[in-house]
């Protein structure tokens, strides 16, 4: 055999004994991988983290208290660990509780009760990234509304909680500079106060501080409307607003509305070009003239603009207008009733808002 030849030989072996030795490995690796692990990781579902579901809600609500059976099953059902479930008191409506909630490792925190339990929670979430999550109870339900979660049935509002989504909204803050003389709540001091929805100064405000609760509870959200009656020939308030740096503007109206978002039970939507998503306070100076026929042609106007529909005609009797601003700041002369989602503040003199912007998680459809 010549050395080429003998040379070719070995060349062809070597390949052959390479391509054997391949086929082996990977006959091996294969082998391998059918093989089931035995001191590897545990099981994949014992990997996946689950939340956990903390429940702040308020006894005092109709049916809340046999809804803990319900919310502890729906938890059970979907694989969740065993929820908190934490209720409120008269001292502390849900931020104490909400913050507790956070320090046990809640991973989802639920208000369960009205606007009341609604805002303390999300005081105590805004800021954190925790979601907050509503299983409405109350009267009004304003939040849960304008998010489209259920007002009316609380297991369907507790299946967005186990399977929704997550969303950022901003949040609105009220803090009254000057109350009425003597009339400064006990303990309010420099206080701020979350607003979700529409914070108002003037006839709204007086309406729901008027609003009597054994109504509320035969009647629900239809017993403001009947406190309102009482106002409708109340005088127009002077007032001076300031939005952002703008120079303050001098008025006269019936009521000034900071807000959020706009819409409001019985189908009305206050202020419809507002978005609780988009860094800005919708602002509504709401006037009135000429007695019933001036709240008649209100009323008018706040239905229309519901479906889109805007007056832009001069000398109205009845108008709404609107602004946006990141701050406002309103003073009226003797002071008036402030309220923030329905829950009355205060009289007040003067006082600003602001918009806190992408700083709330809502878990909603």
């Amino acid at each position: 055999m010549s050395p080429m030849t003998a040379d070719l030989w070995i060349d062809l072996i070597a390949i052959l004994v390479g391509a054997a030795a391949l086929t082996i490995a990977l006959v091996v690796l294969v082998q391998l991988r059918r093989r089931p692990a035995r001191d590897s990781a545990p099981a994949p579902d014992a990997a996946v983290h689950r939340d956990l579901v903390a429940f702040i809600a308020n006894p005092s609500k109709p049916q809340v208290p046999e809804f803990e059976a319900i919310a502890r099953a729906a938890c059970a059902q979907a694989a969740l660990p065993e929820p908190l479930w934490i209720e409120t008191s008269v001292d502390d409506p849900g931020v104490g509780q909400a913050r507790e909630a956070l320090a046990q490792g809640a991973d989802v925190v639920v208000a369960v009760g009205g606007d009341g339990t609604v805002r303390a929670v999300a005081e105590a979430l805004t800021g954190t990234g925790t979601p907050m999550g509503i299983v409405p109870a109350g009267t009004g339900n304003l939040l849960a509304r304008n998010l489209d979660i259920p007002v009316t049935d609380k297991e369907a509002a507790l299946r967005m909680v186990v399977a929704g989504r997550d969303r950022t909204i901003d949040v609105g803050w009220v803090r009254v500079l000057q109350w009425r003389d003597g009339e400064e709540p006990e303990q309010d001091g420099d206080r701020k106060h979350i607003f979700l929805v529409i914070a108002g100064l003037g006839f709204d405000a007086a309406m729901v501080a008027d609003a009597d609760d054994q109504l509320k509870a035969k009647m629900g959200w239809v017993a403001y409307f009947v406190a309102g009656i009482k106002h409708l020939h109340g005088q127009r308030m002077r007032a001076r607003i300031t939005v952002d740096d703008n120079a303050p503007v001098e008025t006269r109206l019936r009521t000034i509305l900071v807000g959020n978002c706009g819409r409001l039970p019985g189908g009305i939507n206050l202020l419809p070009d507002a978005r609780m998503d988009d860094g800005l306070l919708d602002v509504g100076a709401i006037d009135t003239r000429a007695g019933i026929a001036g709240w008649a042609q209100l009323f008018g106007e706040v239905v229309m603009q519901g479906f889109g529909v805007r007056n832009d005609l001069p000398a109205k009797i009845g108008r709404i207008d609107h602004t946006t601003a990141q701050r406002v700041r309103i003073h009226v002369e003797g002071g008036e009733q402030a309220q923030v989602d329905g829950d009355v503040v205060g009289p007040a003199v003067e006082l600003e808002a602001w918009v806190d912007g992408a700083s709330l998680v809502v878990r909603a459809g």
